[in-house]
């Protein structure tokens, strides 16, 4: 027996072309994968991580509880600082995953009475997070700070006055487009209202900044933001999360963040990992070659004549709208085998006509690659 209502949705989905399926491993060329540095499969740091573990005595498995019981383990306080150090930030608390940490802060931190302000592409994750608050939310039009103020002043005015913390949330990198916000603007509007600016930096971790610190390290706009999500699963390499904050904020998301407190804590291995990335971040030279080939992508973009279907990016991520689950899958298909692991993202992932074929861009993506792949596109969306 299965319940119907479920059998339903998962025939709705299949008509509509977008059942998903969990993929497997494959030979093509990596124009899919977060790992934007390669960090995933660096042998220096899979070394660095061993040696870190001996010189700590610390020759264990698993954490054995949450971080409140048995499970806050002496790397905690030892890459917490690492982190709090290399961003500019008061302190760090370490989450489990980008999921976990956006989830515990905004179903802890917006109280009820409260108001959130999110863009309106804001990850899954988020969305989750609101959902889980007592606080009222309201999403803005994508990257659009006109219609942001206009709620701002919406809720700063009149009845709404002084009753009522509002928190503006939006990403340094849309992951499902590649662009980014003004966020210096941005910060001089929430600055204004007396907003508190929260901001994922999934995918500007390792990309932007002098040593890869993210968007709002290039900016030099720390102390412009209540609190800075920054995920080790994308261009570090690894797995885990952090929220860079306030000592106070850490210490209010560390009694009332639930998905801090009721999980079993990471294991000593993923924290040493964290803490070899990071330091191979500081010392790289593949970010300036991942900068060099996200400038000849968008060069061959132009020279192939599609700028018009992609998303203007300056990230790792570029991506060219081609509408319709049938036709951006049909198109993948056909990029793929002939060797190159490109992904469509379908609705309802994304808005039905805004499907696409999302490029991810790596140190490792050579010229002769990123030629290939977008002569190919050029000749498929003219076919």
């Amino acid at each position: 027996m299965f319940p119907e209502k479920l059998h339903q949705k998962l025939e709705n989905r299949n008509a509509e072309n977008a059942l998903r399926q969990l993929g497997a491993d494959n030979p093509y060329v990596d124009f899919s994968s977060n790992d934007y540095l390669g960090f995933s499969k660096n042998e220096t740091i899979f070394n660095e991580s061993h040696a870190f573990l001996k010189a700590q005595n610390l020759l264990q498995n698993g954490a054995t509880g949450s971080r409140l019981l048995s499970g806050n383990h002496k790397l905690y306080p030892l890459v917490e600082k690492q982190l709090a150090n290399f961003h500019n930030s008061e302190s760090a608390l370490i989450y489990n995953s980008g999921y976990d940490a956006n989830i515990g802060f905004f179903a802890s931190v917006p109280q009820r009475g409260d108001i959130i302000l999110y863009d309106t592409y804001i990850h899954a994750s988020i969305r989750d997070g609101i959902l889980m608050s007592n606080a009222k939310a309201y999403k803005f039009k994508h990257n659009d700070l006109s219609d942001l103020e206009t709620l701002l002043f919406r809720f700063t005015e009149g009845a709404y006055k002084s009753k009522q913390h509002i928190y503006v949330t939006t990403e340094s990198v849309f992951s499902m487009d590649g662009d980014s916000p003004d966020l210096e603007k941005l910060s001089q509007i929430c600055k204004k209202h007396e907003a508190y600016l929260v901001l994922d930096e999934a995918h500007g971790l390792g990309i932007f900044g002098k040593h890869g610190g993210g968007l709002i390290q290039h900016l030099g706009m720390e102390n412009a933001v209540f609190a800075r999500i920054v995920t080790y699963g994308k261009a570090l390499g690894c797995h885990g999360a952090a929220i860079l904050a306030s000592d106070l904020l850490k210490q209010y998301l560390v009694n009332f963040s639930r998905s801090l407190i009721y999980t079993t804590a990471l294991p000593p291995h993923s924290l040493a990992t964290i803490h070899a990335s990071y330091t191979a971040l500081e010392q790289t030279q593949t970010r300036q070659k991942l900068k060099e080939n996200i400038q000849f992508f968008k060069s061959e973009i132009i020279k192939n004549q599609l700028q018009k279907l992609f998303i203007e990016s300056d990230s790792a991520i570029h991506c060219c709208i081609i509408s319709g689950n049938d036709r951006v899958k049909h198109i993948a298909k056909h990029i793929q085998n002939s060797g190159y692991d490109v992904k469509p993202i379908l609705s309802p992932t994304v808005s039905k006509g805004q499907e696409r074929l999302r490029f991810c861009l790596h140190a490792y993506n050579t010229e002769a690659q990123i030629s290939e792949v977008l002569k190919l596109l050029a000749l498929l969306i003219t076919s």
